[in-house]
């Protein structure tokens, strides 16, 4: 038997979680097994793929519905075994006859999902179309990205870099009976990036003498992490531009990254660091009530 993974339990929720329960949960967990944030832990990064895996099922109405009814109902059992193809080219072409449905895996993130049949020739060759759900650092960067077919197949496929919602890849030969495959590029919601055109979008937080003095600090970009200047007297919800740090623009430019600057106060602060802000209480000029009185 197929084994069905709790999606629920991944994301640490019960299975009558609402929307808003699971994208807490799943801005939470992202953020603590992110790549970025534990360099070279490959637990970290199989977990990241499994939440991100997770969230993209549950966080849409359909899939859920269809994910409920597979994991809490009947499942259906596995189909054959593995063969590895390159560019799509392999040994073993054997295809269901019996259905002008059946299922890829992908295993990065790992989304299951129905292919449809979109074209039919006379020739009785059909062209079949996928939905293929990826992560924004993975569909920026391209390379190999491995698939599975329901049949038992599973190809390896050369991504270019730079792939938006909607774009399509085509894989000759491997729909059915001689058609064509078509995967249809989906990027699955990041953590902290939101892609707004072709530029990047990004809230990060400073520190309330950060914000007043001014800092040269770290954040993240999907080329990694890398510094900028926070100039003095910044504002809560100022935006700061890093140009050409955005998406490409399929013309050899690329978007900018905007950041938003959010200023976070402290839980707790230690004995030394309250004294210190009573004294600048007592003598600071700034009263930000002043239009109000």
């Amino acid at each position: 038997m197929q084994q069905v993974r709790n999606h629920y339990a991944i994301l640490g929720v019960s299975k009558n979680a609402t929307s808003e329960e699971m994208k807490k949960s799943f801005r939470r967990l992202a953020r603590q097994y992110h790549p970025d944030v534990n360099p070279g832990d490959k637990m970290a990064e199989e977990k990241f793929k499994d939440i991100n895996e997770a969230y993209n099922i549950l966080s849409d109405q359909t899939k859920r519905a269809e994910y409920d009814s597979q994991f809490f109902g009947k499942r259906r059992p596995s189909r054959g075994r593995d063969t590895i193809f390159r560019n799509g080219i392999g040994s073993n072409n054997s295809y269901r006859q019996d259905s002008d449905f059946w299922k890829f895996k992908n295993f990065s993130p790992g989304n299951s999902k129905r292919i449809k049949i979109v074209n039919s020739s006379p020739l009785g060759r059909r062209d079949v179309e996928a939905k293929l759900n990826l992560p924004l650092e993975r569909a920026y960067q391209g390379g190999r990205e491995r698939i599975r077919l329901e049949d038992g197949r599973s190809l390896e496929v050369e991504m270019p870099s730079g792939m938006i919602n909607g774009q399509k890849i085509r894989l000759k030969g491997q729909g059915l009976d001689g058609g064509d495959l078509y995967l249809k590029i989906s990027l699955a919601t990041h953590p902290y990036f939101e892609l707004q055109g072709t530029d990047i979008f990004c809230r990060i937080p400073v520190t309330p003498s950060e914000a007043i003095l001014g800092e040269t600090i770290e954040i993240p970009t999907i080329d990694g992490l890398v510094k900028m200047t926070i100039p003095e007297g910044v504002r809560p919800g100022q935006r700061l531009r890093l140009a050409n740090k955005g998406y490409p623009d399929g013309n050899g430019g690329r978007g900018d990254q905007l950041v938003e600057i959010h200023i976070a106060i402290p839980l707790e602060i230690n004995e030394k660091e309250f004294e210190l802000y009573q004294k600048i209480r007592e003598i600071e000029m700034f009263n930000p009530r002043h239009n109000f009185l």
